[in-house]
């Protein structure tokens, strides 16, 4: 029997499978999938040769936005699919998850061609609405006058750059409880982690695609639950329509606030919960029509 293939779609600077997402390997390769990664934006691969794609290492992205996009849209049989890709993409969708009722966290837009108003005090976290990895992203004191001008010069170069800055409260909770990031495969609740606060201050630059992560299990609360099962109802697309999706909250004064719902590459934490990477080969083969 001919093995059905599945593309890992990864980066240039990470051209192999991560390691986040190495334990999906055996699972799958024992239900008769063959994995192999492949670089998204290399011409010389075959992406019609797979029986599917998965998004997962693509973190090179946001400054080739436009390019990315187009890509999903040549890629036959992606997952994600390349319309729920373009909406998560722009983290403007919270606005849209707010309107359906999500708890999303209060954000204010600033494109390029507008004025940068930053708000007059308080902790605000600035950073473009195309963005993986926390690249781009800092925590200001408004109060601060040098802080300030820090986060102005920030929102100056992003604009320069035609990206759009967005300005959302620093959720100080997350220093001394963390984000609760909570995963879903096939629609169905898997696990969840604990992601310790990674913003310090203004931004000094991050050395590689990403910022490093200090994570640990978690077992989410029944409010964390409620609150990840009502941004998942606000995405306007059927809920079979997702391979993989993880909900980020941090606590709230009142409830669970939701800071990102991550339906296009994000790190899934297989390597956290004993029987993760189990559920994830299961909706893959449930996408191939492999029982």
């Amino acid at each position: 029997m001919i093995p059905a293939r599945v593309a890992i779609a990864t980066c240039r600077d990470m051209p192999e499978i991560d390691p986040d997402d190495a334990p999906l390997i055996a699972p799958l390769a024992e239900r008769g999938v063959e994995v192999t990664p492949a670089v998204w934006d290399d011409p010389s691969v075959d992406w019609s040769a797979f029986d599917l794609t998965v998004i997962r290492s693509t973190w090179d992205y946001p400054r080739r936005w436009t390019e990315f996009l187009a890509w999903t849209r040549r890629v036959p049989r992606l997952a994600n699919p390349a319309e729920v890709v373009e909406w998560n993409t722009d983290k403007r969708y919270l606005d849209a998850l707010a309107a359906a009722g999500a708890p999303a966290v209060q954000t204010v837009w600033a494109p390029p061609g507008e004025p940068w108003r930053p708000p007059a005090d308080g902790e605000w976290v600035v950073k473009p609405s195309v963005s993986v990895g926390s690249i781009d992203t800092g925590r200001y004191d408004m109060a601060d006058p040098e802080q300030r001008e820090l986060a102005g010069r920030l929102a100056a170069r992003l604009h320069d750059a035609g990206r759009t800055v967005m300005i959302q409260p620093y959720l100080t909770a997350v220093d001394q409880h963390g984000e609760t990031a909570l995963l879903f495969f096939g629609g169905r609740y898997s696990h969840a982690i604990r992601k310790g606060a990674m913003l310090g201050g203004p931004y000094q630059g991050v050395p590689s695609l990403y910022r490093r992560e200090h994570i640990r299990p978690r077992q989410p609360s029944l409010a964390e639950r409620e609150a990840a099962e009502k941004s998942l109802a606000a995405v306007p697309f059927p809920a079979d329509r997702l391979l993989y999706a993880r909900v980020d909250l941090i606590r709230g004064p009142d409830a669970p606030v939701l800071v990102e719902l991550e339906l296009t590459e994000p790190s899934v934490f297989l390597r956290h919960d004993a029987g993760a990477a189990e559920r994830f080969a299961e909706a893959v083969c449930a996408r191939l029509g492999i029982a």
